[in-house]
């Protein structure tokens, strides 16, 4: 045998191509490469797949050395922690039973059956100081194909009812145990090479969940969880915690008289107070200026239609048996739906009157609320709501005038994003599901066009992008802007979608140059998305101090005694006229206070009048966050605040 026989060629993520022993690792690649790389890989993506670093790999391969600082290494050392964490429970807690133990965007949980035993925060602290002892003793995460029939006799033996259950959908020959130190779990992996990677701990919260999402299956206790590296990494973690907490959209939306929720309304329909509606305002006619610069044309819609109109679109069959159900009328077979999407009615304005080649782009745009139903338990703040309000528009254009379009829509979403400090954004295309093909309509050719339009116009224009199948609408594929605000956290916001269907099942036309009729493309896009999910990272992302031009209340006029009203009054009218919003604050108050309630109720200038002021005519002023600015007149001011707001 030469040594040709026994060698295999590893692609690495840089284009070089290197030879390795038929069934090296990972970590021996690794290695090979560096001994620092080596003692920080979690795990090995091999040709497209993540494995374990330990798996041999016998064949040429692409490879790619996965660490925490890679989503799916830190994926891979979350489910490794959720089995460490089961392992800690099982010998605290004699009988417990298992259920499923994922990795999620902040660390992971396990659904576990504790047998009758009380479980709750007071617990957490052994439960954490058990997993770090076990996490020491650096076992060896060991993977082992095992026979179905095996499997169902090892959790028969040990009375775990719901490894059983999982079981039963498994099909032999494709079933792996990982196990560690004292503990073996039913899993497909991956995990990283031992538990002494993990360094730090902390159980965040308990809650029940009923085993695989049914009601009417047992409720089991959800115990969430996050692990680190490095201690200081979770120490930086809880301090971003309770960051967030000050940040929470919902704590500073009250505390600032921005919106409420009622009972009486109902759940997830928010009230928006007179300063949230400011804030709206101000965003929406934000927008509407730069889509009247970029040719967009509004519309308006009613908040219901026929059945019929989401029959044709697809959404009832996709969507209707868990959305609002239909309203009927007294006149028998007429139904009617809460508006659950913006695009049939705008369908339906393409179609009132003959379109040419000439008309075309045709850009509607239109600030539509929608109604979707949403279960009770994922409704949270203004983040995910039943009515929301989306910054909608179509665009209805030619074949070849698709990517053009796409682009100029990337450049109106950027524009937004910059003009609000969103600054740490990635573009992600989402893709359909080519195993999965039935949960989409239309033809593979109309897809193949359309997911190559969005490909070819995020590369031209220099986007960083990922690719996700499975995540496009069912209509068609789409550009997501995935934007992470000031905690970290990643928020899908702005979005672009291609749709050659539903200008096929609305029967769109236009007459071409050939004097033949066509059909148009439709692009979908929304650089907000959701104005009640915006807002809501838009608060948490400045923690409530809005930009000046944006802020509901821009000054407060503070005078020292009410012997200074009148000047103030004054003062007031006079900025109004000059498009600069605020309030004179006339309460009995000592200065002192009335300066502190101005700056925690997030107002950027403060113009304080007294003897002096008035006498002089002009003001004291204050920028929250900066303090004194020294006394100036009021047309100094206002060219001060005017610079400001370009800025």
């Amino acid at each position: 045998m030469t040594a040709q026989d026994v060698m295999i060629r590893v692609t690495l993520p840089d284009g070089s191509v290197r030879e390795y022993p038929k069934g090296s690792t990972g970590l021996d690649i690794a290695a090979q490469i560096s001994e620092g790389l080596a003692r920080n890989v979690l795990a090995a993506k091999v040709n497209g797949v993540v494995q374990d670093a330990t798996r041999p790999i016998d064949t040429d391969a692409t490879v790619q050395l996965l660490t925490w600082n890679d989503p799916e290494g830190k994926a891979t050392f979350w489910h490794s922690s959720a089995h460490l964490l089961a392992e800690a429970l099982e010998s605290l807690y004699p009988g417990v039973k298992f259920g499923i133990g994922p990795a999620i965007e902040t660390g992971f949980y396990y659904d576990v059956d504790l047998n009758g035993q009380h479980f709750s925060q007071d617990d957490f602290k052994k439960v954490e100081d058990k997993m770090l002892e076990l996490a020491r003793q650096k076992n060896a995460y060991v993977r082992k194909p095992v026979d179905k029939a095996d499997a169902i006799a090892y959790f028969e033996e040990k009375g775990d009812p719901y490894k059983i259950d999982l079981l039963q959908g498994l099909e032999d020959g494709s079933i792996t145990f990982y196990s560690q130190g004292n503990f073996t779990d039913l899993c497909r992996g991956p995990h990283i090479p031992n538990t002494g990677f993990i360094k730090a701990a902390r159980l965040m919260n308990v809650a029940g969940a009923y085993w695989r999402g049914d009601e009417k299956n047992k409720m089991l206790t959800r115990i969430y969880a996050v692990t680190f590296p490095k201690q200081k990494e979770l120490d930086d973690y809880l301090f971003l915690l309770e960051e967030a907490k000050k940040r929470d959209h919902r704590k500073l939306g009250k505390e600032l008289d921005l919106f409420a929720f009622s009972d009486k309304v109902g759940q997830g329909l928010p009230l928006w107070l007179p300063k949230g509606a400011l804030v709206r305002e101000r965003l929406e006619n934000f927008l509407r200026r730069a889509q009247v610069r970029a040719g967009y044309q509004p519309v308006v819609t009613p908040h219901i239609g026929s059945k019929q109109l989401y029959v044709t679109s697809g959404h009832w069959d996709k969507y209707g048996k868990d959305s609002f159900q239909p309203i009927h009328t007294p006149d028998e077979d007429e139904e009617f739906l809460l508006k659950p999407m913006n695009c049939p009615h705008h369908c339906e304005i393409y179609k009132t009157k003959p379109r040419s080649y000439r008309d075309l782009p045709l850009r509607l745009a239109e600030f539509g609320t929608v109604y979707r139903y949403e279960q009770s338990g994922e409704l949270h703040g203004l983040t995910r709501v039943r009515g929301f309000t989306q910054d909608d528009a179509h665009i209805f254009c030619r074949p070849d005038q698709v990517k053009d379009e796409f682009m100029k829509v990337i450049d109106l979403v950027l524009y937004v994003f910059r003009s609000l400090g969103f600054e740490d954004y990635s573009a992600q295309v989402s893709l359909r599901d080519p195993e999965n093909k039935e949960k989409y309509i239309g033809s593979d050719e109309l897809w193949e066009r359309a997911e190559s339009a969005i490909i070819e116009a995020a590369a031209e224009k220099g986007l960083s992008t990922v690719t996700e199948l499975g995540e496009a609408a069912f209509y068609g594929p789409k550009l997501d802007f995935m934007v992470r605000d000031a905690l970290g956290r990643k928020w899908q916001l702005g979005t672009i979608q291609v749709d050659y269907n539903l200008p096929n099942r609305f029967e769109l036309e236009y007459v071409g140059a050939d004097n033949q009729k066509h059909r148009p493309v439709m692009i979908h896009r929304a650089p907000f998305g959701s104005m009640e999910r915006f807002i809501a990272i838009l608060i948490e992302n400045t923690a409530g101090n809005f930009p000046l031009w944006l802020s509901p209340d821009q000054i407060a006029i503070l005078p020292i005694s009410e012997k200074y009203e009148d000047y103030a009054n004054d003062l007031f009218f006079t900025l109004q006229e000059r498009d600069i919003r605020g309030f004179v604050d006339l309460r009995d108050e000592k200065i002192g206070r009335k300066i502190r309630d101005a700056e925690v109720n997030k107002v950027p200038y403060m113009l304080i009048v007294g003897e002096k002021e008035q006498a002089e005519g002009k003001i004291s002023v204050r920028r929250k966050g900066q303090g004194d600015l020294g006394s100036m007149s009021v047309d100094e001011f206002v060219a001060l605040f005017q610079q400001e707001v370009k800025l």
